[in-house]
């Protein structure tokens, strides 16, 4: 074990402050998140060094379209869950007998052999391991690698502030454009607001990010629950951060429901555009045309993706090579 970072004492026991579900734990007791437990009113880490997968990808596959295109990254995914979902301990300690221990520096060892110009924190939630992933990050950052969070964006305006120095971008996912009734039935987070709290902590922060939100046929679908999600990011964040629409596939947790139609992506395209925003991708469609950038201006094709893989780059220096309008986007 670990000794947590972001807590402190209150009478018999400790409270959390990593996230915020702010959990108070008691002696001997876990958090919400069953990672996180009050050993003698301390707070440890049990999945500190515990690795699930390392694997090199490219950083598009983060839903990350701004941020380094066409570049690779180094996946770390560590033992935990996400609390988009309704956690299984089962699952837990399945996982934690798979997972492997490796150290910081042995993580930014390999993204250095691997030539990655990222470490992504993704699959599992990086805010369940934030203790290992604040510990990579400063080796990361002294060896000149960006870092990226794929997070659901819980955390606390104090793991933000933490982390910030460190931290590059962020990819956050919602899901069902963060619906309440949705949240409220299938989420361990019960609205979405302290995600939309965190990301103008982001901002404040200058952490560049991007939202994906998946649209779940039957149970997540709704329109104008897009329309209105689109509306709250141009309104807080700006019109031109990159607003990604997910086609959900089937699986365990939600059996039984069918993949999303592309002609209900394209109407959340269509009220998302509307709504302001002037970057939205249909992200995970092979072929989509929506995969490409454009400029705004005058439309013409700036980066052509093929099944999240990049095919060209058509920029100078971070303008449209057309009219010469400036692209909110990262180089390096």
């Amino acid at each position: 074990m670990q000794e947590a970072m972001l807590w402190h004492r209150e009478r018999n026991g400790v409270r959390c402050d990593l996230c915020h579900a702010n959990c108070f734990i008691a002696k001997d007791k876990l958090g919400l998140c069953q990672v996180r437990k009050n050993v003698n009113n301390k707070l440890y880490t049990l999945n500190y060094e515990k690795v699930v997968d390392v694997s090199e990808e490219w950083i598009e596959k983060k839903f990350l379209f701004h941020f380094l295109p066409k570049t690779k990254s180094l996946s770390v995914s560590t033992l935990g869950c996400d609390l988009n979902e309704h956690f299984c301990i089962d699952d837990f300690v399945l996982t934690n007998l798979q997972a492997k221990k490796l150290s910081p520096e042995d993580v930014v060892e390999m993204a250095e052999k691997r030539k990655c110009s990222s470490i992504a924190y993704s699959f599992t939630d990086p805010t369940i391991s934030f203790e290992f992933a604040f510990k990579i990050a400063k080796y990361a950052y002294r060896s000149n690698l960006k870092n990226v969070f794929v997070t659901n964006g819980y955390l606390s305006e104090e793991a933000v502030k933490k982390i910030a120095k460190y931290l590059d971008a962020a990819s956050v996912r919602l899901r069902a454009s963060g619906s309440k009734e949705f949240m409220k039935r299938y989420s361990l987070i019960p609205e979405i607001s302290p995600i939309i709290s965190t990301l103008k902590q982001m901002k404040k922060h200058r952490v560049f990010f991007e939202i994906a939100n998946t649209i779940i046929p039957q149970i997540g679908d709704d329109v104008e629950e897009c329309r209105k999600l689109a509306e709250i990011i141009n309104t807080e964040f700006g019109s031109e951060v990159p607003f990604h629409l997910l086609q959900f596939y089937p699986n365990p947790k939600f059996s039984g429901l069918p993949m999303t139609p592309v002609s209900l992506l394209e109407r959340c395209a269509d009220v998302a555009r509307s709504a302001g925003l002037r970057f939205v991708y249909i992200s995970n469609v092979p072929k989509h045309p929506d995969q490409n950038t454009y400029c705004y201006n005058c439309r013409e094709p700036l980066i052509v993706r093929e099944n999240l893989v990049v095919k060209k780059v058509n920029l100078t220096e971070g303008r449209c090579p057309n009219c010469g309008l400036k692209i909110n986007i990262v180089l390096k």
